[in-house]
C-alpha cells in the first residue's frame, strides 16, 4: 500500500519519504496497517469548493479527510489547503513545516477514528497530534 502526496499548488514540502514512515509508523503503534493514503495539497478555493460539495459546509478549512478505512486497514484521501497552513503557522507561531506536520497527522488521527467535534475531542486531537509530532521531531 502506499502514501501518495500530490502538489496543486506552489508548496516546498521537506522530508517527503522521512513522512511517510512517520505516518506508517504512528498508523502502526496504534496497531493498525496503513492503505493507500493520498494527500492533495491545494489552495484555499480547491478546498471550499470540496467543502461545498462534498460536505455541504460553506466555510473555508485547512483540512478535509475522506476516510476509506476498511477493518484495520487505513486508506483515505486528505486534502489540505497550503494556504490556510501558512496561515495557521503564522497566527500560532510555529513553523510552516511543524504546522504542515501537524495537519497531516491530523488527517491520519481521523482515519484512525479520532474526532474533534466536541471541546473534550479537540483536547483529545491536540494531545495526539502534539505526541505524533514528538515522535517526527526526534
Amino acid at each position: 500500500m502506499s502514501i501518495n502526496f500530490t502538489t496543486q499548488t506552489p508548496l516546498k514540502f521537506n522530508n517527503r519519504l522521512k513522512t511517510k514512515a512517520w505516518i506508517k509508523q504512528i498508523i502502526s503503534l496504534y496497531g493498525k496497517k496503513c492503505g493507500d493514503i493520498s494527500y492533495i495539497f491545494t489552495d484555499d478555493e480547491s478546498v471550499l469548493k470540496v467543502n461545498r460539495q462534498f460536505l455541504n459546509h460553506d466555510t473555508y478549512t485547512d483540512i478535509i479527510t475522506f476516510d476509506y478505512v476498511q477493518d484495520d486497514v487505513i486508506s483515505g484521501d486528505i486534502y489540505i489547503s497550503a494556504q490556510r497552513v501558512k496561515e495557521n503557522a503564522k497566527e500560532f507561531n510555529v513553523t510552516f513545516d511543524n504546522e504542515l506536520h501537524r495537519v497531516i497527522i491530523h488527517g491520519v488521527l481521523h482515519l484512525l477514528g479520532f474526532k474533534d467535534h466536541s471541546p473534550e475531542e479537540d483536547k483529545q486531537m491536540r494531545q495526539k497530534e502534539n505526541e505524533a509530532l514528538e515522535i517526527f521531531y526526534r
